[in-house]
């Protein structure tokens, strides 16, 4: 057995346990071969949305297990809310063992403030088109869908793996505008509040990028890090030796696990007790 990987942080977002899209296989094989000190899951682990569809196969729940075992083993896991999951946010902030509940969180990491949420609350701010909010939510069944389809024939060609959705992100304008103005709204917010990063999630485009912010006469550099999701891109932010880094899954040698499991009752109270217990 391969020996796992150290990293000082571990960073996932938009997860979304309990939807049909979430590549709930490719992030278990991903988890098994690290060994983080810290772990931070920025919002959307859970989509609390899907519950209604009564969908929870047992890759779900061993995802659930995997992020409970590294609080088991003493690793401070920080959950941090976001809109899919946004029903957790009337217990925080709130502390169990090594799991810490909250909405937003400050880490001093190598002597700079970093500060971590999960991005929706910027919405409002960037005046999200109603039509990117259809496709960032429910459309997204409909993508995930079609994607699976194509990636089983690409497949069956040996061919790598393609993301729709990645694609119109990339290729659309209106999109890449509205990413591009998240980031830079993330960073001046980030600014404003004395933080020398901020780390989101939301928007399922991961990154990394210094952004030069207005303060004043003069300028401070912010660093804008996004986790991206387990929906379509499979990525995650790992901090290790003084550096942060895109994890791309598609660029690791992973085996992963095929799960069978069409679907099994998944109510909210059975879930809640995996976390709390």
């Amino acid at each position: 057995m391969n020996e796992r990987r150290r990293i000082d942080l571990l960073v996932l977002s938009d997860i979304h346990l309990g939807y049909r899209g979430c590549r709930a296989e490719e992030l278990l094989a991903y988890l098994k071969t690290i060994e983080p000190a810290r772990v931070v899951l920025n919002g959307d682990i859970i989509d609390i949305w899907q519950f209604s569809k009564s969908f929870w196969p047992e890759s779900h729940l061993k995802v659930l297990r995997r992020l409970l075992k590294f609080a088991q083993r003493g690793t401070p896991v920080h959950y941090v809310t976001g809109n899919h999951d946004e029903a957790l946010r009337r217990y925080s902030p709130f502390l169990l063992g090594n799991v810490e509940l909250v909405d937003r969180l400050e880490l001093v990491i190598d002597g700079r403030k970093h500060w971590f949420l999960h991005g929706d609350a910027f919405d409002a701010l960037i005046a999200t088109p109603q039509w990117l909010q259809w496709i960032g939510t429910w459309s997204y069944d409909g993508v995930s869908i079609v994607s699976a389809w194509l990636n089983r024939f690409r497949t069956w060609f040996g061919m790598p793996r393609i993301s729709p959705a990645k694609y119109f992100k990339e290729n659309i304008a209106s999109a890449a505008r509205h990413i591009a103005r998240f980031e830079e709204v993330c960073a001046r917010m980030a600014a404003e509040r004395g933080c020398a990063a901020v780390v989101c999630g939301h928007i399922h485009a991961a990154n990394k990028r210094l952004y030069q912010v207005p303060q004043g006469d003069t300028t401070v550099d912010i660093l804008y890090l996004n986790s991206g999701d387990w929906v379509e891109s499979c990525t995650a932010l790992e901090y290790a030796d003084g550096h942060w880094s895109v994890v791309h899954v598609s660029d690791l040698q992973l085996i992963h696990e095929h799960d069978d499991t069409v679907a099994v009752s998944a109510p909210l109270a059975g879930v809640m007790a995996e976390i709390m217990t």
